[in-house]
């Protein structure tokens, strides 16, 4: 169902949230939430509940209706701090299953650590992630961001670049005994560098063995290694006994798979986010001033949301329930913009007074609904993709 990149709901989440497949046409693939985290600070919303319990209280009816109208293939990223990390985890275990969680990612959202107050510099933040269905789960935890074509340093006649990977899996765990159909030999010409499981003229016979001379088995079959014997090279290296031959892997930068052109490769994300790579408290307030003013105290960065956003498909239906500022519609947009993505964001957002005194008061914006709205309308106006109220 084509429509505006960004929708906005104004109301209570809980009251929303059952019209959620009605609003979109179909169910969500991705939630992403920055709820309050009870911290008791003087915001521009409420974030002061009576205790854990109350928060609990608040939490697992909003959590539970997020579950039905997520795709059986779908993800749910929930951002929290220390004061209820646990009791989040404990409720997210409930609601979606242990088996379903994914990840709880450190996120390094204030490099320089806050420095009010006694105790610790906190420079952090958590993010938990769990799907619907681990099993049927359409996220890849994967990204291109963190790929060094330094850690390919040779490169092929064609202009590929590559690394060598030894075959032999390093991994002791693997071994004749727990994987015994993979110790085998192999032939090899360090001459020539072919590789073969049959021999062949000019060949040696060649056992995958450890460091420390111990068996070992290889990473690839026998039929892997007859249906890819480009990837594979034999060469002399030299070990702790002196020299010897052995097998490896042509590791390319942008692999090929049969009848295709050379793919983006990627990585698998690390559970630890740093500023530098997806941004910080400061450079969301600066994002938030440039559209619409300084409104919100604690937005997040939408280089934050954009990393959550590439680990679905780039045609995802995006929801947020806790909406705030309005980071996760104005992810989508510049995400959409950049890759060519088809996502679509629906975000809501209560009509929550703003604080007298506050900075959004002093703007005009009198309900927190009004940031989001803002903040959406100006970035339809200045990035694309339209904004529409259903």
């Amino acid at each position: 169902m084509a429509g505006p990149w960004n929708l906005f709901v104004e109301g209570d989440n809980l009251d929303v949230l059952p019209r959620v497949p009605a609003l979109l046409g179909g169910p969500v693939d991705l939630v992403y939430i920055d709820p309050p985290y009870n911290t008791g600070n003087d915001f521009a919303y409420r974030d002061d509940f009576a205790g854990h319990d109350a928060w609990v209280a608040m939490m697992r009816p909003r959590l539970a209706a997020a579950r039905e109208v997520l795709a059986e293939t779908g993800a749910i990223f929930v951002s929290i701090d220390d004061h209820e990390v646990a009791q989040l985890r404990l409720l997210m275990d409930e609601v979606y299953g242990a088996p379903n969680f994914l990840a709880q990612v450190v996120v390094n959202l204030n490099p320089k650590g806050r420095q009010l107050g006694k105790g610790f510099a906190t420079s952090h933040e958590y993010l938990l992630v769990y799907a619907r269905d681990a099993a049927r789960t359409a996220l890849d935890a994967s990204t291109t961001e963190t790929v060094d074509p330094a850690d390919f340093p040779l490169e092929s006649p064609e202009g590929r670049r590559y690394r060598h990977l030894p075959l032999r899996n390093t991994n002791k765990k693997f071994n004749p005994v727990t994987a015994r159909t993979l110790h085998f030999t192999v032939w090899g010409d360090p001459d020539s560098g072919r590789v073969a499981t049959a021999p062949f003229e000019g060949a040696v016979e060649i056992g995958p063995v450890f460091g420390d001379g111990r068996p070992a088995v290889w990473r690839w079959s026998r039929p892997l290694i007859d249906q890819r014997p480009g990837d594979l090279v034999c060469r002399r290296v030299k070990g702790r006994e002196g020299e010897r031959v052995d097998v490896f892997q042509r590791d390319w930068l942008h692999p090929v798979t049969a009848g295709e052109t050379p793919g983006v490769r990627r990585k698998k994300l690390r559970t630890i986010w740093l500023a530098e790579e997806i941004g910080s408290t400061d450079t969301a307030v600066a994002e938030l001033k440039d559209v619409v003013g300084h409104v919100f105290e604690s937005p997040k960065p939408t280089g934050l949301v954009r990393r959550i956003l590439g680990t679905m498909p780039d045609d995802a239906v995006v929801l947020d329930f806790f909406a705030g500022s309005g980071t996760t519609g104005h992810a989508v947009a510049l995400q959409n913009l950049a890759d060519g993505g088809t996502r679509r964001c629906l975000s809501i957002n209560s009509a929550e007074p703003t604080r007298e005194g506050s900075n959004a008061r002093a703007a005009g914006l009198l309900t927190v609904a009004d940031i989001t709205r803002t903040r959406l309308r100006a970035v339809a106006e200045t990035v694309g993709g339209g904004f529409g109220e259903p």
